[in-house]
């Protein structure tokens, strides 16, 4: 089986778009229809379906997913096998528009001649099992508990804002308080069940008395951002750093919280007695950075649930 097809075949299921996987794989678009269309034939099954909306994997496709990832865990360690301390330092992060990414650019450019791999898993429960097994080398994480053999850093709280359409009730607002938005329904249909940070935004709606919606499908980014620009009703929260693009019409309004400001608590997770050279520059940096990366000009009162318990780091 080729194993860059089953890579291909993963990275279109992770970024729900053929043409995002082609940009994280650095190959053409083409090249990965071909992919995916040559371990189709091989299976004999069809793995993908396209919509309108991007691709998304068919029942065979769902099943197989979990074997394709294995697949890959299994040959990544078999190679970093015969290389030690030879292959790039590799971090574990929610997602590639989200605020660790931006964590991991800044310690790039500080370092610019530290190779990363970057990866993503599904929950935070993965990446916790994928350090202790020295599948990666830390995490950026909010997690809640730590199992023994693991150590964590918090690495910096990012603010917590309101999206919202031009025509809701509170588009108008230059700040808002987390009370503020009681009356108002948020749209999250993208938050799964057993997710750190589902946990997070859980305690956040009960410490505020607000109502969060996941129902609904969710078929990624774009389309939750033409239903918030063009609703009157839904609003939707995202992270300061969350890397959002639409277009100039949709006027869509990032208005930060307040009084206390929530922030999410984003921490590095690492094993512990973990050799990786470019691990001890990564915490380094972070150390160094903590105090001042991202910090809010925000001089009042911050909000995150009380169970975080790395403020200080270990």
């Amino acid at each position: 089986m080729d194993l860059s097809a089953v890579e291909t075949f993963a990275a279109v299921v992770e970024t729900g778009r053929f043409a995002d996987a082609a940009a994280d794989l650095g190959i053409t678009q083409q090249a990965v229809s071909k992919r995916i269309a040559a371990l189709e034939r091989e299976l004999g099954v069809r793995l993908l379906t396209r919509t309108g909306r991007g691709a998304v994997p068919t029942i065979d496709g769902q099943a197989f997913l979990p074997h394709a990832r294995e697949l890959l865990r299994v040959a990544r360690r078999a190679a970093d096998s015969v290389r030690p301390g030879g292959r790039p330092l590799r971090v574990e992060i929610v997602g590639r528009r989200l605020g660790p990414a931006r964590l991991l650019r800044e310690f790039h450019r500080a370092q610019p001649d530290t190779e990363l791999d970057v990866v993503t898993l599904v929950d935070g429960r993965a990446a916790l099992a994928a350090l202790a097994d020295g599948t990666i080398d830390a995490a950026v994480r909010a997690v809640p508990d730590l199992p023994e053999g693991l150590a964590a850093e918090r690495v910096y709280d990012e603010p917590i804002q309101l999206l919202t359409g031009p025509r809701h009730p509170l588009a108008d607002a230059r700040t808002l308080t987390p009370a503020d938005l009681a009356p108002y329904p948020i749209w999250m249909p993208g938050l799964v069940a057993g997710t750190e940070w589902t946990a997070y935004y859980d305690a956040f709606a009960e410490a505020f008395g607000l109502t969060i919606d996941v129902v609904g499908p969710h078929y990624g980014t774009e389309p939750l951002l033409d239903v918030i620009a063009d609703s009157a009703t839904l609003t939707t929260l995202v992270g300061e750093h969350t890397q959002l693009l639409w277009p100039a019409d949709y006027d869509l309004r990032r208005i930060p919280l307040r009084a206390p400001m929530p922030v999410y608590p984003h921490s590095l997770v690492w094993r512990i007695g973990n050799p990786h050279p470019a691990l001890a520059a990564l915490r380094a940096h972070c150390l160094r950075t903590k105090a001042t990366f991202d910090e809010p000009t925000w001089t009042g009162s911050t909000w995150t649930p009380v169970a975080y318990p790395y403020p200080q780091g270990v």
